[in-house]
């Protein structure tokens, strides 16, 4: 609730609830329900899932209010179009960036997502695609122009998110690591402070 509470007052738009259960931050469908029930008209509550499977979003989407659907494992376009067509949510679809050639695979998503997210690519043997607190060669977006929003993450800090946006133009950033007390554990204080830096750029 602490930290929630410091999103909305800090002006976050989106919150995310982390449903995956390998994840330090996976967040229980109990308490998420609660959770999302104290978000405000205008932010967007949002889920995040790695390569759900239609009985896991059925659990979570028929307690917990959710507005978006993050994707943050190897799902096919294929899968984001039968998740979008089952469940009637926008999806972001993430991808974990190290290479250019992981920011190509953006165009075969075109038709089904509605977001993007750009992340660092997790290294072998990390036990979550996502969340690992480091961040990816911003240069390698700089040319590209996408159809469709996006939102920056990985490894953003109170620290380096104004050299971000000095970099890039997303339309959102998104952070988690950066704004945690240890891992897993969310820090009210951080989370101010990283979203005066935002709205300072």
């Amino acid at each position: 609730m602490e930290a929630l509470d410091a999103a909305l007052e800090g002006g976050a738009r989106f919150i995310g609830f982390v449903f995956f259960e390998d994840s330090p931050r996976n967040v229980e469908v109990d308490i998420a329900q609660e959770l999302c029930r104290m978000i405000p008209t205008g932010v967007r509550s949002v889920g995040l899932f790695v390569d759900p499977a239609d009985e896991e979003l059925d659990l979570v989407l028929e307690h917990v209010r959710i507005d978006m659907l993050q994707l943050h494992g190897n799902e096919t376009p294929e899968r984001v179009r039968e998740i979008k067509k089952r469940f009637g949510l926008p999806v972001m679809k993430a991808f974990g960036v190290s290479t250019a050639k992981d920011v190509v695979r953006v165009h075969a998503y075109v038709d089904v997502a509605d977001w993007y997210v750009f992340d660092a690519k997790a290294p072998e043997g990390f036990d979550v695609p996502g969340g690992t607190g480091e961040s990816f060669d911003w240069a390698l977006l700089v040319e590209e122009e996408f159809d469709k929003p996006w939102m920056l993450s990985g490894g953003l800090t109170v620290e380096n998110v104004g050299e971000a946006l000095s970099v890039l133009f997303p339309d959102a950033v998104d952070v988690s690591s950066g704004v945690e007390a240890k891992r897993g554990e969310k820090d009210p204080a951080k989370i101010k402070a990283f979203l005066e830096a935002v709205k300072r750029v």
